[in-house]
Order: C-alpha cells, then sequence, then structure tokens
C-alpha cells in the first residue's frame, strides 16, 4: 500500500510497482489507509511522513501498537532527523525523495525477504532458539516470552534478535551487525542498530533501563549476554 497525499507521487509509484507485478493499493492519507486495511490483505506500506491530518510518524506509531506489517517511510530530502525518529516508530526502512523507483522497488523485496525470512536453496532452515526462558522460531518469525505468550516484533527487530541469538556471548560492533541483518545492499545508518536495539530491550528486557540481555559495548557495539541453546 502507498499511503502518500502527493497524486503525482502516488500515481507515479503505483504504476512502476504494477508494472513489476506487484499489487498496489492507494491512499491519500490515514482514514482511507484505515479502510483499504480493512478491505484487503496488505503486505507492506510505503508512508509518506507529511500527510494531511495524522503525520505518517504518529501514523507509523498508531501501527506499531497492534501490528508488525513492514512500514518504509518516505521522507523529505536531507532531514536524518526525520529517518531516525522513523526507525523509533518502529518503520522497517526509509527512503528520500527525491529516489528512484527501482531503488523503492530494492528496498521493498529486501524488506518482504527480512520479513517471510526463507531459508535458501538447499539451505537448511534454522532451528528454534532459547534463552533465559524465551524461545525464538527464526523459521516461522515467532517469539514467546517465558510465560509462552507471543511477544510481536517488527521484520528488522526480529532479524537483529536472530543475529544476536546466533552469534550469543560475542561482542559484534554495528557494522557486523548491519551486515548479518540488512546486508550492504542499501544505505543504513548505524544509529539504526542503535534504535532497533532500545526496541527490543523494551520488549524483552525487565528493565530496559538497565538492560541484562543486550549490554553495550562502549565504543564498539553490543553483546548478547545469555547462553543461548539450539532446540
Amino acid at each position: 500500500m502507498i499511503v502518500e497525499d502527493d497524486p503525482e507521487i502516488r500515481t507515479m509509484v503505483s504504476r512502476f510497482l504494477a508494472k513489476h507485478s506487484c499489487r498496489v493499493t492507494v491512499a491519500n492519507d490515514s482514514q482511507s489507509m484505515a479502510r483499504s486495511l480493512e478491505a484487503a490483505r496488505i503486505d507492506l506500506i510505503i508512508l509518506d511522513i507529511m500527510l494531511p491530518g495524522e503525520d505518517g510518524l504518529s501514523i507509523c506509531r498508531r501501527l506499531r501498537a497492534t501490528s508488525a506489517i513492514p512500514i518504509i517511510m518516505l521522507t523529505a530530502a536531507g532531514d536524518p532527523v526525520a529517518r531516525v525518529v522513523g526507525l523509533e516508530m518502529g518503520a522497517d526502512d526509509y527512503i528520500a525523495k527525491p529516489f528512484d523507483p527501482h531503488e523503492l522497488l530494492a528496498r521493498i523485496r529486501a524488506v518482504l525477504r527480512r520479513a517471510a525470512a526463507l531459508p535458501a536453496a538447499g539451505q537448511k532452515p534454522p532451528r528454534p532458539m532459547s534463552f533465559a526462558g524465551w524461545r525464538i522460531d527464526p523459521l516461522n518469525r515467532d517469539l514467546r516470552n517465558p510465560h509462552g505468550a507471543r511477544v510481536v516484533l517488527t521484520g528488522a527487530e526480529f532479524d537483529l534478535l536472530v543475529a544476536f541469538c546466533q552469534h550469543a556471548q560475542r561482542t559484534l560492533t554495528r557494522d557486523q551487525l548491519l551486515d548479518l541483518t540488512q546486508g550492504r545492499g542499501t544505505e543504513a545508518l548505524n544509529r539504526s542498530v542503535d534504535i532497533l536495539v532500545s526496541r527490543i530491550r523494551a520488549k524483552i528486557e525487565r528493565d530496559p533501563r538497565d538492560p541484562a540481555l543486550i549490554k553495550t559495548v562502549r565504543s564498539t557495539g553490543y553483546i548478547f549476554t545469555p547462553l543461548v541453546e539450539v532446540q
């Protein structure tokens, strides 16, 4: 779904994506977006920040309260603050205007791959892992807390937590974490790792202000401290 109030951009993007075999739904504000979400299954939302009425950041935050649907934010060129805030609100990726539609398509495919996380041909499917009473199933994209309740993560959050579990008790730099989760095919902010870690801590730590599972290694990166067992 494309949520964009500029008719020229909305039409250009929808036509381009349709030519590349994408099923496209369009909306120009939060109300029309809500109607479309109720009427059809949506796999990903391209969400402009500057919208009439409720802005894109508010919409992103509201969606994240109940859904892990992938979100790519459209931001103004040269506005890194909006990009950071969008990631903090729960967006999976961002692209600045003006943009090449081919780059947007590449980002859409990358985000959807992360959301699906299907094993490559000939590759063994990843096995579930457990840590500190938690259970994470990479194949089914499922995270359960020690009480067995499902905890919803965005695609980017889930991939980062899997990377931590697969490299537990090792210090990882931000660049290494970006390579493990996003690769180098897209522009990425080192700051985006910090934002994702903060969001994960809010969901798995008893006290996110004094984290015990994901610890910061000063001037380096992070270390996932618990023992991880492969099931």
